[in-house]
């Protein structure tokens, strides 16, 4: 993500030869519009919570002069200089007012500072089985780094125990990140921009969760090994199961009046999202749920993708030139994803490990060839990819070909969903067991 700083140096000399005032032609200025050299000020228009920043105006003459500086309207100093350091994420206005008797001159400064894990996305780790939890990593834009273990950073009292619990699913909602763990896992939610823990479902025995939807600001559900369950978002507490629909229930998405649900065991279910009545089974669906721009959901299954319009729910079943594998033998995300207009689909073997991801977009043409092949010794794990909002690329993770030490071998690739190409990918090394990016 790019900021246009310069720009910001542009505006503010012209602030400054705009906003001068209350003298003649013959006055002695004091106080000039600013003289700022290249690479003398750095200017800043975005900064994350927990940095700091100094805002310096440069003046050709401060001689007899007073200083006022106002964030959002108040007033907070009265140097010639001031370090904004941000309480609240959002957009500030920070002013400066320069007065002696030559007149006085007025700069606005608009800096947005984003929350401590605003300005990227997250990535959720299952963790390696039986030897350690699972992991939220974070990708930061501005710095174009990875940052390990930020959740147990953040809440160094918090852990995500036991150890033969794997963390695979999270999202965010209502300004939310809710995780979610398999095998006896917690149920966690953090605030989505601090990392700051809020609210938990204890680990204990019999939990086995899978996903998390959204419903209202007070109702959720949660997915499981046995079917699915109510949950009041105030309280965090489990207020019973959704009726007409057992056994293990992954991925969940609601459009308009429905929701919609995969089933290992009834394919794609569709709900009432008032009644929670079933209003269409569609069989053997294994992949969902991708949804594009105009609100279609789509779902894979056997050699068919098909797209479901929220509305009516009639479907068009497209042919796929390979079988859609799902993971219902050792649970993740399901390997597909949506751009605006476009439907990505990884081709998997009978659990993860595929190299080939495919692309349809109106033209049954393009599932002939696969749209991107990973580089050499390269395997997907978890979900393995995930469209990316904020910057338009499929996210795609990686594990070396093979078992044992190579699991241990980790891409973060970003490849370009127009051309395929592949615009950039970072490496690192440890057990983590990819599951799936998470986006704001």
């Amino acid at each position: 993500m790019k900021h246009n700083f310069s720009f910001f140096k542009y505006l503010i000399v012209l602030l400054f030869a705009g906003v001068v005032t209350g003298c003649s032609q013959d006055d002695e200025f004091l106080i000039d519009p600013p003289n700022i050299a290249q690479g003398e000020q750095q200017l800043q228009d975005t900064l994350t919570m927990g940095e700091e920043l100094l805002l310096s105006p440069k003046f050709s003459n401060t001689k007899n002069s007073t200083f006022e500086w106002t964030v959002d309207g108040e007033i907070v100093g009265n140097d010639s200089t001031y370090v904004f350091i941000p309480e609240t994420r959002g957009t500030h206005e920070i002013s400066v007012q320069a007065m002696n008797d030559g007149g006085e001159a007025a700069l606005t400064y608009n800096i947005h500072s984003w929350g401590a894990f605003e300005n990227g996305f997250y990535l959720i780790n299952e963790g390696w089985f039986g030897h350690g939890t699972g992991t939220v990593g974070f990708y930061r834009y501005d710095t174009q780094q990875l940052e390990d273990s930020v959740y147990v950073k953040t809440n160094p009292n918090k852990d995500f125990l036991p150890m033969n619990s794997t963390l695979e699913f999270g999202t965010v909602y209502n300004e939310k990140l809710y995780l979610l763990s398999k095998v006896g896992g917690p149920v966690v939610v953090a605030n989505a921009y601090s990392l700051k823990e809020e609210q938990r479902i204890a680990s204990q025995a019999g939990n086995d969760w899978r996903a998390f939807l959204g419903i209202s600001a007070t109702k959720g559900l949660l997915s499981s090994s046995d079917g699915i369950h109510n949950i009041n978002l105030e309280t965090l507490q489990i207020e019973g199961k959704i009726p007409g629909i057992s056994g293990q229930v992954g991925d969940m998405e609601k459009v308009g009046d429905y929701i919609f649900v995969l089933s290992q065991r009834e394919g794609a279910v569709i709900f009432n999202a008032t009644s929670y009545e079933i209003e269409k089974r569609i069989p053997g669906m294994v992949l969902g749920f991708a949804k594009t721009a105009d609100n279609n959901i789509w779902v894979a299954g056997d050699k068919k993708l098909i797209k479901i319009n929220p509305n009516n729910l009639e479907t068009e079943e497209i042919e796929l030139s390979f079988s859609a594998y799902g993971s219902w033998g050792a649970w993740h995300p399901s390997s597909i994803t949506a751009s605006d207009k476009a439907v990505f689909i990884a081709k998997n073997s009978s659990f993860s490990g595929g190299k080939e991801i495919y692309k349809y977009e109106d033209d049954v043409a393009s599932l002939e060839k696969a749209f991107i092949q990973l580089p050499e010794n390269e395997v997907f794990y978890g979900k393995g990819l995930a469209y990316n909002p904020d910057t338009k690329q499929l996210i795609i993770r990686t594990v070396r070909e093979g078992w044992g030490e190579n699991f241990s071998y980790n891409k973060l690739h970003f490849y370009n969903t127009t051309s395929g190409n592949l615009d950039k990918t970072e490496s690192y090394e440890g057990y983590y067991f990819p599951a799936a990016p998470v986006f704001h």
